[in-house]
C-alpha cells in the first residue's frame, strides 16, 4: 500500500484539551482501519509541528478522506504527504531513461 506522513498541528481547542489527546489517537487509529488503511506510527514532536504520523491506505482518496475527516474534528491541523519507501524509489530509478 502507499505510504503517507502527516505532520500534525494542534490547534488552539486541541492544545486546551490535550488530555483528551490520547482518546483522539486511538479514534483516529480506528478511523483509518474503517477506511481499510493503516495508522503506522505516531511521533509526538518538538518544533514546527506537534506530532508525525506514518501511515498506509489504499489509494489518494483514502488517504486524504482520513486526513479531512480527522481535521474536520477541530483538535488538529494536518499537511499530509505521499511518500516512497527505498524499495518503491530504487524501482523508481531503475526505470529511468
Amino acid at each position: 500500500m502507499p505510504t503517507y506522513v502527516s505532520l500534525i498541528k494542534y490547534t488552539q481547542r486541541g492544545a486546551e484539551n490535550m488530555k483528551e489527546s490520547p482518546a483522539r489517537l486511538d479514534a483516529a487509529k480506528k478511523l483509518f482501519q474503517s477506511l481499510g488503511a493503516e495508522l503506522k506510527s505516531f511521533h509526538l514532536a518538538m518544533g514546527r509541528y506537534d506530532a508525525i504520523v506514518m501511515s498506509e491506505a489504499p489509494n489518494d482518496e483514502t488517504a486524504i478522506k482520513a486526513a479531512m475527516t480527522i481535521g474536520a474534528a477541530g483538535a488538529v491541523r494536518t499537511e499530509t504527504f505521499r511518500v516512497f519507501t527505498e524499495d518503491e524509489y530504487r524501482k523508481l530509478i531503475s526505470e529511468l531513461p
